[in-house]
């Protein structure tokens, strides 16, 4: 089969949670199948693109000019979107010069699918070409902004986050009716998404992990010490270690002093680096070349989200490496983890904090629980395991034949 993969923001450094859910399943596809990897990103350097070749028949890779994040460049491109109906995370990437180059490929060239990789490659697909297209959703993009619309307390961001979410509807369920078949990360996603569509023309894909890779440790951790992982320059992680430095690690330095949080991810706002010093105890290490020794080190994984969709690979990860975790129900939700088993779940910042201070003084009870999530990724997401559900859907959806939609459970 000929598959054109179509993402926005590259493919490497593999830095963020969708990079490296995409990389995994397009690496397990390319042996199989022709795959032409199609992706445009803000232009960088040390661009790897270039060497992606050896997994993948032909890789396009496009370098654009991008405004800074929260530059001013930035700002004046959403004081020119907010007078339109279009929501300001789509329409930055809806580059004209891209577009043209995916149609022209597309003109050129045949292929029996092309995958949209993430709804903000949407607006470049040319959606009226005649061959059977794929929209892979990470997050449920609608129910993200409606949460940080709930959570803002400055009155310029809820206004900003309102926007962007009712926008943001209207534009998700624009794309997910152009598409063919639609593909989500669980079935809370798939449920989501069932309003606008036929729940048939929904398939899960569950989230992997490289159980190799991240592997437990042979040295002891550090045992008062907790640690958070993630791309600090997405919205939600940056308001997890706000809501955590702020509201539940004060609650676990008042009975465990000696506590220290670690906040490992690439690319921290000022906000976020000032933690370090307005927090005694908070390290915040920016961008790592591997996230790994930073969890073995720790005693806690914690995951405070309260904003997201999807699925975080970053808590398989972190099962895999038999960590003791304790999240949020944002932050577990569409994984198949249990509470009290191989996780455990908090809401409040009181229940969070006195979860995360038992496992401090419990270290059979944090070697239980490490245990029991290690086995859960072993058995039954492997990268290998996910990507050949991946490839049965595509199959199916490139020879016209239906497709049942029910997630996987190995």
């Amino acid at each position: 089969m000929k598959v054109l993969w179509v993402k926005s923001g590259g493919l490497v450094p593999l830095d963020t949670g969708g990079k490296i859910r995409s990389f995994n399943l397009l690496k397990e596809l390319g042996k199989k199948h022709d795959v032409t990897l199609f992706t445009f990103y803000g232009a960088h350097a040390n661009d790897r693109h270039s060497d992606l070749k050896q997994y993948f028949s032909r890789v396009i890779h496009l370098p654009v000019a991008l405004p800074a994040q929260r530059g001013v460049g930035e700002a004046l491109k959403y004081a020119r979107n907010f007078l339109t109906l279009r929501p300001y995370s789509l329409s930055k990437y809806a580059l004209p010069e891209v577009a043209l180059a995916l149609r022209k490929l597309l003109m050129e060239e045949r292929y029996d699918l092309l995958i949209c990789d993430f709804l903000f490659s949407a607006p470049i697909v040319p959606w009226d070409i005649p061959l059977p297209k794929v929209l892979f959703t990470h997050n449920v993009e609608m129910q993200i902004w409606k949460r940080h619309y709930e959570v803002a307390r400055n009155p310029i961001w809820k206004v900003v986050a309102w926007r962007e979410y009712r926008t943001m509807e209207r534009a998700e369920r624009e794309y997910l009716e152009k598409a063919d078949h639609v593909l989500t990360v669980s079935e809370n996603d798939r449920q989501l998404f069932g309003v606008f569509l036929p729940i048939e023309n929904i398939s899960v894909i569950p989230t992997g992990v490289d159980i190799d890779y991240f592997h437990p440790s042979s040295s002891p951790a550090e045992s008062n010490r907790l640690v958070f992982t993630g791309s600090m320059d997405w919205m939600p992680n940056e308001d997890a270690i706000q809501y955590f430095a702020k509201d539940i690690f004060p609650l676990i330095r008042k009975e465990v002093p000696e506590a220290s949080l670690w906040v490992v991810g690439r690319h921290p706002s000022e906000r976020t680096q000032a933690l370090e010093t307005e927090n005694s105890g908070v390290f915040i290490t920016g961008t790592v070349e591997d996230i790994r020794p930073f969890s073995w080190d720790a005693s806690v994984y914690v995951v405070p989200l309260r904003v997201g969709g999807g699925t975080r690979i970053k808590i398989f990860e972190a099962m895999a490496m038999g960590k003791a975790i304790v999240s949020t129900p944002v932050g577990a939700e569409g994984l198949p983890v249990e509470h009290n088993k191989n996780i455990l779940l908090e809401e409040s910042a009181e229940g969070f904090a006195r979860q995360v201070i038992r496992l401090l003084r419990e270290p059979g009870e944090r070697a239980r629980l490490g245990r029991e999530a290690r086995k859960l990724v072993e058995e039954d997401y492997s990268w290998g395991a996910v990507a050949g559900t991946f490839d049965a859907v595509f199959e199916k959806i490139s020879m016209g034949c239906p497709v049942t939609g029910a997630a996987v459970r190995r």
